[in-house]
C-alpha cells in the first residue's frame, strides 16, 4: 500500500512538472497553456525535450546551470546565455541537435567579458520595457514571447497568432529607448506542424 502510494505520488510529480514549464502565467516567460495555440501534446513534447536538454547540459557542467536558458518551440531549440569560449558554444550546439525531435537549433549565445553593471542595468531595464509594451498592446497575446536581452540586443522568441501580430511585437521592440538590434525568432501559427482546432 505505501509502495502504490508513494509511485502515485511520483507520478503525478512527475506529469506536473512536464506542464509546468510551458504554464506559468501571464507575467511569467513561459506560454500559458490556455492561451498556446499549440496543442498540449506539443507542449508536453516540447516540454520533455526542453527539461531533457537541460538535464544534458546541466551533466556536461554545472556551471551552466545559470548562465545558459534553453527553449523549445515545435521541435525548434533556441539558446541564449553566455559561456567562457568559442568551444563551449559549439558543444552546446551540438548537444541540442543531438535532442531527440529537434527541428532546428538557433543559437544566440555569446561569449563572455568581463561584467559591466552599466551595461546589465541597462538590459535589464529594455526587458521590463518591453514585456511591459507588450502586456499593454491588446493586440499582442503577451504571454507567448520570451525576452532576453543582451548588450542593447532583444531577442525575442516565441509564437505570433497573425503576422500582424509578429510585425507589432518587432516594432514595439525596435521603439524602446537605446535597443540597438531586434533578433526575433517568432514562428506563426499556421507554421506548426500541430494546431489547436
Amino acid at each position: 500500500m505505501k509502495f502504490k502510494f508513494i509511485l502515485f505520488t511520483l507520478l503525478g510529480v512527475f506529469l506536473f512538472s512536464c506542464v509546468g514549464v510551458s504554464s506559468k502565467g501571464i507575467f511569467g516567460t513561459g506560454v500559458s497553456v490556455a492561451l498556446d495555440p499549440r496543442t498540449v501534446g506539443t507542449q508536453m513534447d516540447d516540454s520533455i525535450m526542453q527539461k531533457n536538454l537541460a538535464a544534458r547540459i546541466l551533466v556536461k557542467d554545472k556551471k551552466y546551470l545559470l548562465s545558459v536558458k534553453s527553449k523549445v518551440l515545435d521541435g525548434r531549440i533556441f539558446l541564449t546565455g553566455k559561456v567562457d569560449a568559442p568551444e563551449e558554444k559549439l558543444l552546446l550546439t551540438k548537444l541540442a541537435w543531438e535532442t531527440k525531435g529537434a527541428r532546428s537549433v538557433r543559437n544566440d549565445i555569446k561569449i563572455k567579458e568581463e561584467f559591466n553593471f552599466k551595461r546589465s542595468a541597462k538590459d535589464v531595464l529594455i526587458t521590463s520595457q518591453l514585456r511591459t509594451a507588450l502586456i499593454l498592446n491588446k493586440n499582442i497575446k503577451a504571454t507567448n514571447y520570451q525576452i532576453d536581452t543582451y548588450k542593447k540586443k532583444i531577442y525575442v522568441y516565441g509564437i505570433a497568432l497573425t503576422s500582424e501580430e509578429k510585425d507589432l511585437v518587432i516594432s514595439e521592440a525596435k521603439e524602446i529607448l537605446d535597443v540597438e538590434d531586434v533578433i526575433a525568432s517568432i514562428i506563426l501559427v499556421e507554421d506548426l506542424r500541430i494546431q489547436k482546432e
